[in-house]
């Protein structure tokens, strides 16, 4: 698998290569059939690789550029961003099936122009369902690797009769605060570990480069960060399961994150929450519920009055919202997810801005047969 790696880059580069220099001698640009043509030219490198994995690398240079042309059409619409030209490739870190070329046969994974791999599929939920279409061989920087399978399934789309609605605001004292009171504890997975990796680090980089002892520093150093990432994701599902299932309308700030990723003290813990990750894993998990995510303007949310819609201005430090007018007082976040909800059920015959009292994502976690799975924290205000 290692030489099939190798062997996609080298191949990769060429083509891509190819398709530079005729574009800039002819003006003529291939397509990703005219490179899969060329494909059977390149001996010193197609030997030993399915043909179906080296035509997958034409699609991924033919994406590339067209990716490329969106984001220049983007930029000249007025839209900042870096536009990214197609470039050579220094490492691979997978190979795909698009068609053919493998089976699975219980526990083994049969590749072809590789052989039998043994696989450890784990828990129900990694299960292969349905028709498989395409496999993708992806190696970590751990030195795992894994087997992602693209399955063809029948949609089971649910309808829910949950009237219940929460808004929710997103911070960085709290992972999440919910209209009715209930927040989310933000567990600052990558500060936790910051030590380790620092140490790693240091450990990297005395050694020599090349030396198998860094080699083996390198794969310490990301096993912490693997770690790391797993811990999030693990939160972030466990998080989303919850909601889908307490809520049947769940509103959410539109963020432009990657503009608030360029503050330069807020940057990391911004990303060690990881709000868009979160916000997406929810929208596909409530889509599948039958539950409804609406996104709203954050513009103003947690400047404004949720019981009388006074504007009384705070800075980040100002973590209590006191209202002069009508005399509120509650938690900054508690009056920012209030504010959401507001938006969010504006116009409709429904509108509970201040919650309905009830907490029921609580109580799914105080009446869970173990507690120790979940590594979510509930508080009430």
């Amino acid at each position: 698998m290692l030489d099939t790696l190798e062997k996609c880059r080298m191949t990769y580069n060429e083509l891509l290569q190819i398709k530079k220099a005729t574009y800039e001698f002819s003006g003529v640009s291939l397509s990703r059939f005219d490179l899969n043509n060329t494909i059977s030219y390149l001996d010193a490198h197609v030997d030993g690789v399915h043909s179906q994995v080296l035509q997958n690398l034409s699609d991924r240079i033919d994406k590339a550029f067209k990716h490329f042309f969106r984001r220049v059409k983007e930029n000249k619409a007025g839209k900042r961003g870096k536009v990214g030209f197609p470039r050579f490739k220094k490492q691979f870190k997978s190979f795909t099936y698009p068609q053919g070329g493998f089976f699975v046969d219980g526990n083994k994974l049969h590749l072809s122009k590789i052989g039998a791999v043994s696989m450890r599929i784990g828990r129900k939920q990694n299960r292969i369902e349905g028709t498989i279409k395409t496999l993708t061989i992806k190696k970590m920087p751990s030195g795992k690797w894994f087997a992602c399978f693209s399955c063809e399934v029948d949609a089971k789309i649910r309808k829910t009769n949950n009237k219940k609605k929460t808004g929710i605001d997103v911070g960085l004292e709290n992972f999440a605060t919910l209209s009715d009171g209930t927040t989310i504890e933000n567990h600052r997975f990558l500060v936790e570990c910051e030590r380790k990796l620092k140490i790693l680090s240091r450990r990297l980089s005395r050694k020599n480069r090349g030396s198998n002892r860094r080699q083996k520093a390198k794969i310490k150093l990301a096993h912490i960060h693997e770690k790391i990432s797993n811990q999030r994701l693990d939160f972030l599902h466990k998080t989303t399961r919850m909601l889908v299932d307490a809520f049947g309308c769940v509103a959410v700030e539109d963020l432009n994150i990657n503009g608030m990723v360029k503050h330069p003290f807020l940057a990391k813990h911004i990303n060690d929450a990881s709000w868009g990750n979160f916000v997406r894993i929810l929208e596909y998990k409530a889509e599948s519920a039958g539950v409804q995510v609406n996104k709203v303007n954050p513009k103003g949310t947690s400047q404004i009055c949720s019981q009388c819609g006074n504007k009384v201005l705070k800075t980040l430090a100002i973590r209590w919202h006191k209202c002069p007018i009508c005399g509120l007082h509650m938690g900054r976040d508690l009056n920012a997810a209030k504010n959401i909800l507001a938006r969010a059920t504006v116009g409709t015959t429904e509108n509970h801005a201040q919650g309905d009292g009830s907490s029921p994502l609580k109580e799914t976690f105080e009446d869970s047969p173990s507690k120790n799975w979940e590594t979510t924290v509930f508080n009430k205000w």
